[in-house]
């Protein structure tokens, strides 16, 4: 694996520019103590979500009987799906929806749900990380997917502490472009697992 593109690929699932229209919403009644807390929980929560899929992600499968090959092709055709949404510079399907945005209004901390999940880490991201760590055949390569995760947390501090100038300079154009350039890059990996998934299976049979 190469950590660069573990890196690329996860900043193009999870997408926190992208979803720095969402955060504004949601924070917009908090106060500006709040709305730090917030930040630090939803960066914190990204990588817990990431270290959690990374280390027990195949032991969940495992326990429904669902196999590495099957996950590539499920979860490929789930991220060429979040890659269609984000060429059309629209929330995902597997993201939340308006009515768990309407949830969201009513809560009191919304950093977790559904600021990180689904919005940040949805399916698309868990079945990659799970991908991901079934590939790394070694503690280093494990230790490589954390390292990746823990600097997207970082990511997601630093684009949603810095929301408000970033949606000012870049506006609604610029986040949609750089949304759109993220979608490019899911779809040829969404091909490349499902490529991936269905050789696994011909040369199972």
């Amino acid at each position: 694996m190469e950590f660069a593109k573990i890196c690329i690929t996860l900043a193009a699932l999870i997408n926190p520019f992208g979803a720095i229209p969402a955060f504004i919403s949601l924070t917009e009644d908090q106060s500006e103590a709040a709305r730090r807390q917030t930040i630090r929980t939803a960066a914190l929560a990204t990588f817990i979500v990431i270290a959690i899929s990374a280390l027990g992600g195949q032991y969940m499968l495992a326990g429904f009987g669902i196999t590495i090959p099957s996950l590539q092709v499920g979860g490929g055709v789930l991220l060429f799906l979040v890659a269609v949404s984000m060429f059309n510079a629209q929330p995902a399907p597997s993201r939340a929806t308006p009515e768990e945005r309407d949830e969201a209004s009513e809560r009191a901390n919304i950093a977790v749900v559904p600021l990180t999940i689904p919005l940040l880490t949805g399916p698309g991201t868990v079945s990659t990380v799970i991908i991901y760590a079934d590939q790394a055949h070694s503690v280093g390569g494990i230790l490589m997917l954390l390292m990746a995760g823990l600097l997207i947390a970082v990511g997601v501090w630093v684009a949603f502490g810095l929301a408000a100038p970033i949606s000012r300079l870049a506006g609604r154009t610029g986040l949609n472009i750089m949304t759109r350039l993220m979608g490019l890059v899911l779809a040829a990996l969404a091909v490349e697992f499902v490529a991936a998934g269905v050789r696994a299976y011909v040369f199972a049979a």
